[in-house]
């Protein structure tokens, strides 16, 4: 057991050195002579602004590092889209904050760049936070106009959610701490306060070239759009800076003075740290992602004083649901159990298959939640559900159907992390991203698709054995052996939690040991935003 266990933890802290070096990469942007050419122009970047604006020593949750990771290589790349978004924490006041980054293509709009902005605005939507625009972009990535410009959840959704925001009483603050052109100019005119930095920052529809170009006008574009201009001439921004701290000294003067929101009122009491050593957590999670293994002792590891109480803890044994705490905040936890278990009858379950009877529990257990107001934690390692004709017999359908809805109806916040498998319909009934979990993350040990590599490879060579043979070819052992490695090694590129991530199917990787943190602020995040009564709709019982 101790060399099962050894074994284990240094596969899983191999893979969390890995997380932190993409991460440092990441985080360098366009790289180094890109932000030295920022500092030479007297402006800070994107993550020093970030920095200099939350409260020291607080945290901050970064959404969306990985976003673009291996995308656009003709293009040259965009790390982190571009644009860095999370949430934080200025003056006591918790925050979205996205921030152009300006040293990867000088801020350009790509469409993962659109994608990411949207979903920091909708973080700030469902949780009822202020937002704080930190702009510094040259605009739509022209060369690929054509995926940002048009579409409803393209470039043009952002300054509809300004509205939206501006109508549900959402504090928006802008800074022009940059450029800001084109469309652009919309998001920090359309926010609350728009100020800008004196000989940095401009701000306008058409540049000095274009509107040479379309209107014989010659204008630099200081005098076109420029802080003087904007603050003394057209009264576009609001108020100038002589530089970005100022900027940013003042943004931190105006959260001093917010007013105090309504609260959801979810419980909370002084947080406990977990009895049971959170870094066994690397040693517990088997290598071998097949192998079966105790998730009680992984959510021991996670939550308050190590304590869950368990909801039918003799029924439904393949999800574990429960109470807990988790720095403080009540929570309510379903968690797929991935050991062997054994039903009343003697009959034997797969872990990480969800049976009738547990999806039966585990909706009733979210509708408790709901009920008594409760954040619900989701962690995933999920093959799927059972299938068979007993299965089928027995009403399979029909219980994850109400899983399903009770789920997907449920009015508390969700946070969901997918920790091993996440596959097929078990990632959606265990809250994947098209059911609205407030955030979403992946340990570095996640697979995402709609079966698992190895069986997704058996069944596409299949298939396309049998077209070949239908057209009448041939086709050898070694050809066939050929055929199954190429599919494999796509299909698992696909399964990484990376390749998740730089979709924004998940909001980012994390090391296992954060999960506590990211729900503590996500919770804190929720509780600015009252939740509609919760109604279940239509399930058959």
């Amino acid at each position: 057991m101790d060399l099962e266990f050894n074994k284990n933890e240094d596969q899983l802290k191999q893979l969390c050195a890995r997380l932190r070096a993409k991460a440092d990469k990441t985080m360098l942007g366009g790289g180094s002579k890109k932000i030295e050419e920022q500092h030479q122009k007297g402006k800070l970047t994107a993550r020093e602004r970030i920095h200099y604006l939350v409260d020291k020593g607080s945290q901050f949750l970064e959404i969306g590092l990985f976003a673009g990771d291996g995308m656009y290589a003709e293009q040259g790349g965009c790390p982190s889209g571009g644009v860095i978004t999370g949430m934080g924490f200025v003056k006591g006041r918790q925050c979205v904050i996205v921030a152009n980054d300006a040293t990867v293509k000088a801020g350009a709009w790509f469409p993962i760049t659109a994608k990411k902005n949207l979903r920091a605005q909708e973080i700030a939507m469902e949780n009822r936070l202020p937002i704080i625009y930190l702009v510094d972009s040259a605009g739509v990535f022209l060369p690929m106009q054509d995926e940002i410009f048009p579409d409803k959840e393209h470039f043009g959704r952002q300054f509809r959610n300004n509205a939206k925001m501006s109508s549900m009483g959402i504090i928006q603050i802008a800074a022009i701490m940059g450029s800001c052109v084109a469309g652009g100019a919309y998001l920090p005119i359309m926010s609350d306060e728009a100020m800008i930095v004196d000989k940095t920052g401009s701000i306008f529809l058409a540049g000095s070239y274009l509107v040479k170009a379309a209107v014989g006008e010659d204008i630099d574009n200081e005098t076109l759009g420029g802080a003087t201009t904007h603050c003394e001439i057209s009264g576009v921004t609001d108020n100038k800076f002589p530089n970005d701290e100022a900027c940013l000294d003042h943004i931190r003067n105006l959260f001093d003075k917010i007013g105090s929101s309504d609260k959801a009122g979810f419980d909370r009491i002084v947080a406990q740290p977990p009895k049971e050593n959170p870094q066994e957590i690397f040693g517990l999670l088997p290598s071998d992602r097949v192998k079966p293994y105790d998730m009680f002792e992984i959510i021991k590891r996670i939550v308050d004083n190590s304590e869950f109480d368990e909801y039918k803890a003799l029924y439904g044994k393949t999800l574990l649901c429960g109470f807990a705490r988790v720095d403080g905040w009540a929570v309510g936890i379903v968690a797929n159990q991935r050991k062997v278990v054994k039903t009343r009858k003697g009959e034997m379950q797969m872990g990480g298959v969800i049976y009738s009877d547990a999806a039966d529990k585990a909706a009733r257990f979210i509708m408790n939640c709901n009920q008594r107001k409760i954040p619900l934690v989701f962690l995933q390692d999920v093959s799927g559900f059972m299938v068979g004709s007993k299965a089928e017999h027995g009403g399979i359908i029909k219980d994850g159907a109400k899983m399903v809805n009770a789920m997907a109806n449920s009015t508390v916040p969700k946070f969901t992390f997918i920790i091993g498998n996440s596959y097929g319909a078990g990632n959606y009934a265990m809250c994947g991203k098209a059911y609205d979990p407030r955030l979403i993350y992946a340990w570095p040990t996640a697979q995402i698709a709609v079966m698992s590599g190895n069986s997704a490879a058996k069944t596409i060579l299949q298939i396309r054995v049998s077209a070949m043979k239908a057209q009448g070819k041939t086709i050898s052992p070694e050809e066939e052996s050929q055929i199954l490695k190429e599919i494999t090694d796509r299909y698992n590129e696909q399964l990484s939690p990376y390749y998740a991530a730089a979709r924004l199917w998940v909001d980012g990787v994390i090391d296992p040991l954060e999960t506590r943190n990211v729900i503590s602020m996500g919770i804190s995040a929720a509780n600015h935003a009252a939740i509609e009564r919760f109604n279940v709709g239509v399930i058959q019982t």
